[in-house]
């Protein structure tokens, strides 16, 4: 098969993509890399002489990967992950909307152009967690604790600009679960949440309880993804959604590079079999972690 991968620059030197780009090659693939951020691409010829048998995107949300993605769609050259899929969950505001009317659990989700509109949310639901809706790798996500604070430089001292979103906090214990799904396959990363910078935690893989693994299938199905991950915490009252996201690191994944290349390759060709996840494994169970402020 010939694929090509639009990679953008802050993620040249990752595993993901670059290990999955050599496996493809090692076994006898061919793959084109274009960086959307450094190419000039002849959009009239490349998109449309179908010399591709699949493109796969793996670049920063709001950066130019995803236009050249849904162009060679239009085309009608597969990609992986779907378009339509990719679009719904890198815009953070229209995933809120997506989630919410497919009843996933997620906070409640407010948006606005400038932060210091947030004061108008009743101050019952303060602290906020606030951020872009085009945000990606924890980029500008600050915890606001009284409306006082929505205007206050971040921890960054990046600024906030475009549409923002802002979200309840949810209480936690300071770690957060990263679910990946590998066209239907399940593993799960426990690791110290973005929100508690101070909390140790070593980042390791452990089991998937029940619940959470169908609500990760859930959310694959609600937004049609086949590579993905979703970043769950436990609250006062159950997993709740926080994130999700397309083509993520797959860290902690056994074999993640040779499942992730097989699993390009299913989709590649268009294997109605790689669409349909296979039945989970009997989950085992994990507590509930303890709330905390």
């Amino acid at each position: 098969m010939r694929l090509c991968f639009l990679v953008e620059e802050q993620y040249r030197h990752d595993g993901m993509p670059r290990e999955v780009i050599a496996q493809l090659g090692a076994w006898g693939h061919t793959v084109d890399v274009i960086r959307p951020g450094r190419a000039l691409l002849p959009l009239t010829s490349a998109l449309t002489a179908g010399d591709h048998d699949a493109w796969v995107l793996k670049t920063v949300s709001g950066g130019p990967g995803l236009t050249l993605l849904e162009a060679a769609a239009h085309t009608g050259l597969t990609t992986v992950n779907d378009v339509r899929a990719i679009r719904g969950v890198r815009d953070k505001a229209l995933a809120a909307v997506i989630a919410r009317t497919h009843g996933l659990p997620v906070p409640v989700t407010y948006a606005a152009a400038r932060a210091e509109e947030f004061a108008r949310i009743p101050e019952a639901e303060f602290p906020l967690v606030v951020k872009p809706a085009d945000g990606s790798s924890g980029r500008a996500v600050r915890l606001v604790r009284d409306p006082g604070e929505l205007t206050a430089p971040g921890p960054d001292h990046e600024p906030l600009t475009g549409l923002l979103i802002a979200q309840p906090y949810v209480p936690n214990s300071g770690t957060d679960l990263k679910v990946y799904s590998v066209a239907g396959e399940l593993y799960a990363t426990e690791r110290r949440s973005p929100l508690h910078p101070g909390h140790a935690v070593r980042e390791r893989h452990v089991p998937l309880s029940a619940e959470v693994a169908r609500i990760t299938a859930e959310t694959g199905a609600a937004f049609g993804l086949d590579l993905y991950g979703v970043d769950v915490l436990y609250g006062p009252d159950g997993p709740v959604v926080v994130d999700i996201n397309d083509f993520p690191s797959f860290r902690q994944v056994p074999d993640a590079v040779a499942r992730v290349s097989a699993a390009v390759l299913r989709l590649a060709r268009r294997d109605p079999g790689a669409l349909t996840p296979p039945p989970l494994p009997v989950p085992v169970a994990v507590p509930a972690q303890p709330a905390a402020r």
